[in-house]
């Protein structure tokens, strides 16, 4: 089918939940896709941050590939050997204790809020359940995960919310502080906020949060659902702040483009689930997990993040470097960057993706930088080469 008839029948047959652009992208290869009129696009968008190793990675594809003729899901009332395996990974790498596994962020974060509230129910403190999250944050679209969020425009329309969810501001510790109380089971923040406009946290917020649950019994959640997994130049953005949490979530490229979620939580924090406490039929299933296995293998080697490290000084230096008196600031870790402008950017990602280059927004100004983890010296000056083009023809 054409671009056009695929829309045509999308507008007709799926539901009306994406803004999507008009291109239906049916191939990809490395930080290429192409789509169904046969129309190239470099891919510095990824999936949302999702396909670190790029499209289609022959490595990935040869353990999809060997698992599928094994076996696809068996259920987590058995033993499930490639999850064993990936649960064993993540412990050893996180420094924490337990895994747990799902399908996706919004699970991971969701399983997070459940563990916070059953952990001190099981202390018999049930006093404790206020979860504090920050202002600008997203944790997911079910309904207690929009409920932590801190955006009223992923809100509206869904009353009532689960209560419990309380909103510093980010960067604030003082907000932070003024916000505790009895009730406060457990921090949740974002290391680099994502959706809310790629914020990193400063690296002494991280340690003073670290700080207030330490002395005050709460629980401090880590949301790596799109930092994580070698994003920041590390397996863990937390590493790059040397601030150990209580629990992380991750997801995205977890599964280098398979869905999986995970959340990883210290022995003491994983206590507060028993038989029956939470579930996920396909979470953590052999298909998910042995392609997860493979992708953490890749993206944990030294050599790999050193990579990443030096992509991301040059993405960001040629970011810099542009001379464009719309810009206001170039901020983010790792391969996560954006760019904010003075106004909103939907007409200049448009313009990009016209001339081959897929890049999306984070919020209303901001031009978010979440390639593949893989992008060469060559992919990163094609990318500029578009933007800076794109750029000329903004108005």
């Amino acid at each position: 089918m054409s671009n056009q008839l695929i829309i045509e029948k999308g507008q007709q047959y799926v539901m009306n939940t994406y803004g999507r652009f008009p291109i239906a992208p049916v191939k990809g290869q490395g930080c290429y896709v192409w789509d169904a009129d046969g129309k190239e696009y470099l891919d510095f968008l990824g999936g949302i941050a999702v396909c670190v190793l790029g499209h289609c990675d022959p490595r990935l594809q040869k353990v999809i590939q060997e698992q599928a003729a094994r076996l696809w899901h068996i259920s987590n009332l058995y033993w499930i050997e490639p999850q064993v395996e990936l649960a064993e990974k993540l412990v050893k790498l996180s420094g924490l204790g337990k895994a747990f596994f799902c399908n996706s962020g919004a699970e991971a974060n969701e399983a997070a809020i459940k563990l916070a509230r059953k952990y001190f129910y099981r202390q018999q403190q049930t006093e404790k359940y206020q979860i504090i999250s920050f202002k600008d944050s997203f944790h997911g679209r079910t309904l207690s995960t929009v409920a932590a969020t801190g955006q009223e425009k992923y809100h509206e329309g869904f009353a009532p919310l689960p209560e419990g969810f309380l909103h510093a501001r980010f960067n604030d510790i003082d907000s932070v502080k003024s916000l505790l109380n009895e009730h406060t089971a457990a921090i949740m923040v974002e290391p680099i906020q994502g959706e809310g406009g790629i914020h990193p946290a400063a690296p002494e917020f991280l340690k003073e949060l670290r700080l207030i649950c330490s002395q005050n019994d709460l629980l401090l959640i880590f949301d790596e659902v799109q930092c994580g997994m070698g994003r920041s130049g590390e397996v863990f953005a937390y590493q790059t702040y040397d601030v150990l949490p209580d629990i992380v979530t991750l997801a995205k490229g977890l599964g280098g483009g398979f869905p999986i979620g995970a959340m990883v939580a210290s022995d003491r924090a994983a206590s507060g689930f028993a038989p029956g406490d939470h579930a996920s039929t396909f979470g953590g299933n052999p298909l998910a997990t042995a392609v997860a296995n493979q992708t953490v293998d890749i993206i944990s080697r030294p050599a790999f993040l050193e990579q990443v490290q030096r992509m991301s000084h040059a993405l960001q230096r040629e970011l810099e470097s542009i001379n464009d008196q719309r810009i206001v600031s170039v901020r983010g870790r790792g391969l996560m960057l954006g760019v904010e402008f003075n106004q909103q950017v939907n007409e200049l990602i448009k313009i990009c993706m016209e001339k081959g280059l897929l890049l999306i927004g984070a919020g209303a100004n901001v031009v978010r930088w979440v390639p593949p983890l893989i992008i060469t010296d060559q992919e990163l000056r094609q990318a500029m080469a578009i933007f800076t083009q794109a750029l000329k023809e903004w108005k």
